[in-house]
């Protein structure tokens, strides 16, 4: 009896994305089913290159065909296709060669969000994706001297180009002002150069664009929620309770601006003596995981301080590509595949935005 597809298929729906809770058939990933005679080969399109559970799945989607009476050999493809998150509001436009837009906010300065900021957008690259970031902490732009990029903003005519720097798209306020300068502006002036950082910048095939906020609660957020659709906010914290009564206010206004605090970020949450490898938490720990259970938010993940992750963010060289080995690098990674897990649950999801569970 010859093989059919309906036959494959309902062998394929055993196979469940562990984030999307529906089979792999349900959810429109299984792709280019031939056979020929016992031999059976389909690619299986996630909708991030940075599944973590990628492998299992295919080897889980092999084992399923298998089964199947008649068949003598099966050969998974595994392709990626990131998904856009789509807004509901007519007010929010999406930004033209943009998928998915990630914005990086904390309550308080000091906290190393810009340092998340810049290696999760390299850790997302390096997965496969395609990224770019804005720096729109206008105030202290510091993306350009943790990439170690310096210039100017060009065009092509019609629209900036953003330049290039490891594999990342990058625009900033620094690029338009001189290291020592500061900008003195009110809200509108804010308003006008947010917008135009998203919708007159040649953003090229971006499946995530990383946005680094200024820390607090203050305009810029307010002009992103305004201009754009944000896929999600991740607010960075420490452990200590100065830095997670402010991250409670971050996250009370991301929800009153409607847009979804799609995770929660540790940063210097243990220090490990490069000796006798004797972990202290100089700030304390597990503040930043507790609060995202209070709140109702995935936790994304626990960075540790690190003298190389500082070192490279000062000398330009990110810990994610000097030493991808490192505590510092695998934690980001961790962190970004989280990161694209929510962001594909978001573009799949109903786009309303869930409550946060009250804090007593």
């Amino acid at each position: 009896m010859a093989l059919e597809q309906a036959q494959i298929l309902k062998a394929l729906a055993a196979v469940k994305d562990p984030d999307l809770h529906k089979d792999i058939v349900k959810l429109g990933f299984v792709k280019d089913v031939t056979i020929d005679g016992g031999r059976v080969s389909f690619t299986v399109e996630l909708t991030t290159p940075a599944c973590p559970v990628k492998e299992q799945m295919k080897e889980q989607a092999r084992a399923a065909v298998m089964q199947i009476p008649g068949v003598t050999d099966v050969a998974v493809t595994m392709t990626a296709q990131v998904r856009q998150a789509v807004s509901p509001d007519l007010n929010r436009a999406s930004v033209p060669g943009v998928k998915n837009i990630i914005a990086v906010g904390a309550g308080k300065g000091g906290v190393g969000k810009t340092t998340v900021a810049v290696n999760l957008a390299l850790a997302l690259a390096r997965t496969g994706g395609r990224v770019g970031i804005i720096d729109a902490d206008i105030y202290g732009p510091n993306v350009p001297i943790m990439l170690g990029i310096k210039g100017q903003l060009g065009t092509d005519g019609e629209k900036i180009v953003p330049p290039e720097k490891y594999d990342l798209q990058v625009v900033s306020m620094g690029f338009l002002t001189s290291d020592d300068a500061p900008v003195i502006w009110r809200g509108p002036m804010l308003h006008g150069v947010i917008k135009q950082f998203f919708m007159d910048v040649r953003w090229k095939d971006i499946d995530y664009l990383v946005v680094d906020l200024p820390p607090g609660t203050g305009d810029v957020a307010l002009s992103l929620s305004q201009t754009v659709h944000v896929a999600g906010a991740i607010l960075v914290t420490t452990p200590q309770q100065v830095a997670l009564s402010d991250t409670r206010r971050a996250a009370a206004m991301y929800q009153k601006l409607n847009i979804p605090v799609i995770g929660l970020v540790e940063n210097m949450s243990y220090f490990t003596c490069p000796s006798c490898q004797h972990e202290s938490d100089i700030f304390g720990r597990g503040g930043g995981q507790r609060l995202a259970e209070e709140l109702g938010v995935p936790f994304l993940g626990s960075i540790p301080i690190s003298e190389p992750l500082r070192e490279g963010g000062d000398t330009g060289r990110p810990i994610m590509l000097t030493d991808s080995t490192s505590p510092a690098a695998k934690a980001f990674m961790a962190v970004a595949q989280r990161t694209a897990a929510q962001v594909s649950i978001q573009s799949f999801t109903s786009p309303s935005i869930i409550p946060l569970k009250p804090v007593n």
